[in-house]
């Protein structure tokens, strides 16, 4: 799927946002999903609440790693895949949150 967003929208909080939705979903049979939907969602549950730290950037990015193609359907795929592309291709807006520097 392709998201198309202008420079106005918060990048960290969509990635939030899609992670709680992808955690919600998880029907739960597969361990890789079921926990990686949720360490996604807590881990960037911090990072909005401006609790998060730049060891939870790794932590993100290693859990949404382990989850792409270990799973039965493709909804790990689909969780992952907003989160990878956050850290790898908008490090700076995650760091910015990190450093206390965004709302």
């Amino acid at each position: 799927a392709v998201i198309v967003l202008d420079e106005s929208v918060d990048l960290v909080r969509v990635a939030w946002r899609l992670a709680h939705f992808y955690a919600h979903e998880s029907c739960g049979q597969c361990t890789p999903c079921r926990e990686g939907t949720g360490w996604l969602a807590r881990i960037l549950d911090r990072i909005v609440a401006g609790q998060g730290t730049k060891e939870d950037i790794q932590v993100l990015e290693d859990a949404a790693e382990h989850m792409a193609g270990r799973t039965i359907c493709a909804l790990a795929d689909g969780a992952a895949a907003p989160v990878l592309s956050l850290v790898r291709l908008f490090p700076e807006e995650l760091h910015r949150r990190v450093m206390g520097k965004a709302a």
